[in-house]
């Protein structure tokens, strides 16, 4: 480890910090509906979209209703992406040809990016048109990530209000926030992408002259447009297959920089901005300290076990970290950090790929992924994800302290903790189960690239980024045939909608409580303590549920590692 390494990893952090309050007070405002400065420009595209499609934004709706809403829309949307990329071939803007993709295929592709986890088993720029990319992909990074800040407000609503049945408009909630917050950020975010030298254009390709002479062809198309909101909604789907690694995705050290920063930088929002609602933003600080103390432990263990190496390669006279399957102009600090942040969101780009880092540096992103991506957390899913892990904390406050618990003016009873262990179960149900069968049949056997532990860690990390909504891979699993394609789907949608139901079901049995007053036998929610148990309950829970599974995976590959085994 170096110490221009750690200055990178604290100008991060303090920049973000930095930008903590401000967007936290642009979604605030999102949150109440208030008018913004925006609003002279974009309120009559606001107003005419729903003159358009009937709705009245002030209609408040009750959970199930907006639950109702919610699910109607977004299988709407991965219907329309299916039909897109099995009819590519006969759509225009299909400068090489592509032909349509496979059913298997697009069920994933159209799952994939409808849950914000954006799995790609394919090479974008060999197998999808430039249509497709735009209309059929584009248009999820924007709706999906919507969907997430919706849901998270959706939930703010529930603690904020008081005796009351709805939790707002799930039609407003969307149009605002894609009007007012991603649009805007993202046209600015590509012009400077475009500055720094990602393509933006219509065309489909470009031949070159290589140094030899010969001709080659590099895939080009409207790439800058899509990286913007790729990292911004916390989607991480890659133009090209290299992702964020591609120097057509991420030409510098800058636009890494920005990148990094823009993953995280609604999520810090979000968690100011749910203090506000509550009207004490002393909570919501208290929930980022707890999930900046698990980024900080993951970025210091992944950063320590790159820079130390392998030492099998150390005794074959190599020396230095491990810099295989990492960008030179990045090198091991960029990359270990970008590897955490991109799991600790549930973005899913890479910038490295992780199948190369050694055992324990990548089983960091894997336990990143399986904790349910709360560590900061995708947009709007990492907050009210976290939350879900608050309330459990809150009930074991409640029982060591005798009293029936409370949580931001809320009591917390039976209905709100089954919820809430509903909502968390079902990714280490999917996970395990998904892994297990996978691991034993001889369809998901042939897939893995590796033997041993290793091979398996690819098979646990398939199923952990497509149940926890991530999507990025270890890369050393040949995930495009129909039996992952179908399984992966499977986990993807019930990772994502079955947290989502419990958790609005929580939102809406919240909205209709009394608020109670703090009291001297109240446990706080603020101070260092209330952090220390939050990170606490989140590690038990992960510890107990996947710690089997890691020793299976990276433990095992690591103590092989020391042995001088690889592989």
């Amino acid at each position: 480890m170096t110490f221009q390494g750690w200055i990178l990893i604290f100008v991060f952090v303090g920049i973000l910090l930095a930008l903590t309050k401000p967007v936290g007070a642009w979604l605030f405002a999102l949150y109440e509906g208030r008018r913004t400065p925006l609003h002279w420009v974009l309120g009559p595209v606001e107003n005419g979209f729903y003159t358009l499609a009937g709705i009245d934004p002030t209609e408040e709706q009750s959970w199930r209703r907006y639950a109702v809403h919610m699910l109607l829309f977004n299988f709407v949307l991965m219907i329309f992406t299916y039909a897109v990329l099995r009819l590519q071939g006969l759509l225009p803007l299909n400068g090489l040809g592509y032909a349509g993709i496979g059913a298997d295929g697009a069920f994933n592709t159209a799952v994939s990016f409808t849950t914000n986890t954006n799995w790609q088993w394919y090479s974008g720029e060999a197998t999808l048109s430039n249509l497709s990319q735009m209309l059929g992909l584009t248009i999820h990074n924007f709706l999906s990530a919507a969907t997430g800040i919706a849901l998270a407000f959706a939930l703010f609503r529930g603690f904020a209000r008081r005796e009351m049945q709805s939790l707002g408009n799930f039609w407003a909630d969307v149009t605002r926030v894609t009007l007012y917050l991603l649009l805007p950020i993202c046209f600015v975010y590509a012009l400077f992408l475009i500055a720094s030298g990602v393509p933006q254009t219509l065309a489909a390709s470009v031949d070159v002259m290589t140094l030899e002479g010969a001709k080659q062809t590099l895939a080009l198309g409207p790439v800058a447009s899509q990286e913007a909101i790729k990292m911004l909604g916390t989607n991480g789907g890659g133009f090209f297959n290299a992702n964020s690694a591609h120097p057509f995705e991420n030409p510098t050290a800058l636009t890494n920089l920005v990148q990094m920063l823009s993953i995280f930088m609604i999520g810090f929002g979000l968690t100011w901005c749910f203090g506000k609602a509550v009207g004490n933003s002393r909570q919501g600080w208290a929930i980022l300290a707890a999930m900046l103390v698990l980024f900080v432990a993951g970025v210091t263990v992944t950063y320590w076990q790159e820079a130390a190496g392998n030492p099998v390669l150390h005794a074959l006279g190599t020396t230095g970290g491990n810099m295989e399957g990492k960008e030179v102009r990045f090198g091991i600090a960029a990359s270990a950090l970008f590897s955490v942040i991109t799991t600790a969101a549930s973005c899913g780009a890479v910038n490295a790929m992780h199948d190369s880092f050694t055992a324990l540096g990548g089983m960091i992103p894997l336990f990143n992924i399986q904790l349910g991506e709360i560590v900061i957390g995708g947009v709007g899913a990492g907050i009210y994800g976290f939350l879900l892990f608050a309330i459990l904390a809150v009930f074991v406050a409640g029982l060591m302290v005798g009293r029936t618990p409370e949580y931001v003016g809320k009591k917390i009873e039976a209905r709100e903790v089954k919820l809430a262990v509903l909502a968390i179960a079902i990714l280490p149900l999917c996970i395990l189960g998904f892994t297990a069968v996978s691991a034993v049949l001889p369809a998901g056997l042939v897939s893995p690239l590796n033997a041993g532990p290793h091979g398996f860690s690819e098979i646990l990390y398939a199923f952990s980024s497509a149940t926890g909504n991530n999507g990025s891979a270890f890369a050393g699993l040949t995930a495009g045939t129909p039996f992952y394609n179908s399984l992966l789907g499977i986990a993807m949608w019930l990772g994502r909608f079955f947290v989502i139901v419990p958790m609005l079901a929580i939102a809406g049995s919240l909205a209709a409580k009394t608020y109670t007053p703090q009291s001297a036998g109240s446990f706080p929610t603020t101070g260092p303590l209330w952090v220390g148990l939050l990170v606490g309950i989140i590690l038990i829970v992960g510890g107990l549920t996947f710690l089997p599974s890691l020793a299976l995976g990276p433990i095992a590959d690591h103590l092989a590692m020391i042995d001088g085994q690889l592989f």
